[in-house]
């Protein structure tokens, strides 16, 4: 079976999932994957081993400025000829399934050309009834045509009563607790931040920020890697970061304190704070500066650990297998093979019961 691959690369939380994806493929060599990756300039993508002789395409993504969405900026970065012309072209039809995490190329010339299209990752979920924003009509057009699909398995922390699956995470056997605190805010405005953290009495090791910037002797700037964040992530007392749908969950594999924002104007990531502050897993502020940090920290907070399954290796073996188990069955299953925090148990029974 050969199967087209498609990642949206704007943020490391998509490929992240598709390397836990790419390896329970490597289990089934009867299914062939070519991968394809779009929204972020191919000299900015890294750590790429595990995707062999990938395929890159501009395809489209969202300009960031200072924590928010410039709207703008990324309606004149829009490259519609460009788009056009790499769906059209992308020969889906040598393929038997096309993948979409989120990808528009693959997902539209998937629909254009009449190929069997399957859509994984958390911006499907929101093809049901969960925590969110009120819906404004540039969201709601984002979310429907975006990447769409004919069929889809949308990813949360938890399903609300709907066949939404647990997350990818990887698992770490890496935890343990040093003194500081891991800080990923790719999207904010750098030396604002940077100012912020050097008034403060705690040590920062800080991922997404130009390195030559200039910094006080509690704060550590980090280049991007895949393994060393992984590392800082599973040693740190907490992690403070925007409220991206994979970097949480991985940390709640590891039972780490979370401090988020939500990127403000990117509907995805408010409604993710939202579902956060309902399951009692994070906690959720308007800003991050010093005065939030230092109020979290000093509180001592404490981490609720989830331990998710295999979900990449079922969702592989469902593939293999042609497909057969519905949705419903297949979420049932995982979900019955999670085990919750001690808060989240009874907090979830609670959103459950207000459906």
């Amino acid at each position: 079976m050969k199967i087209l691959y498609g990642v949206q690369g704007t943020g490391n939380g998509h490929i992240s999932r598709a390397r836990a994806m790419a390896k329970a493929f490597q289990q089934h060599p009867e299914l062939e994957v070519q991968w394809l990756f779009s929204g972020r300039p191919p000299e900015k993508l890294f750590a790429m081993e595990d995707f062999g002789d990938y395929w890159w395409r501009e395809g489209l993504t969202f300009v960031h400025r200072e924590g928010k969405i410039d709207q703008l900026a990324t309606a004149r970065k829009l490259n519609l000829r460009r788009l056009l012309k790499d769906i059209r072209e992308l020969p889906v039809q040598d393929y038997d399934l096309i993948i979409s995490d989120f990808e528009p190329v693959c997902a539209w010339a998937a629909k254009k050309y009449k190929r069997p299209s399957l859509g994984l990752g958390h911006q499907y979920a929101f093809n049901y009834n969960i925590p969110r924003p009120t819906f404004g009509w540039t969201a709601r057009a984002i979310m429907k045509s975006f990447a769409p699909v004919d069929m889809s398995l949308g990813m949360h922390w938890y399903h609300f009563g709907h066949p939404i699956l647990p997350p990818i995470a990887h698992s770490s056997d890496l935890a343990s607790t040093k003194d500081h605190v891991l800080v990923y805010l790719p999207f904010e405005h750098a030396v604002p931040l940077l100012q912020q953290l050097a008034q403060l009495p705690y040590n920062f090791t800080v991922y997404g920020l130009p390195e030559n910037l200039p910094h006080a002797d509690n704060i550590t700037l980090k280049p991007p890697s895949v393994e060393g964040f992984r590392q800082d992530v599973a040693s740190a007392r907490g992690i403070i970061c925007n409220s991206g749908f994979e970097l949480i969950a991985e940390t709640l594999t590891l039972g780490k304190p979370i401090l988020t924002r939500p990127l403000k104007g990117q509907f995805e990531q408010e409604a993710n704070a939202m579902a956060l502050q309902e399951l009692q897993l994070a906690k959720v502020v308007k800003n991050i500066d010093a005065q939030s940090i230092r109020a979290w920290l000093e509180k001592d907070p404490t981490g609720v650990r989830i331990r998710w399954p295999d979900v990449a290796a079922t969702i592989v073996r469902w593939i293999s297998e042609g497909r057969k188990q519905s949705p419903e069955a297949l979420s049932s299953g995982l979900w019955e093979a999670v085990v919750p925090g001690r808060d989240q148990a009874a907090t979830a029974n609670s959103a459950t019961a207000t459906e």
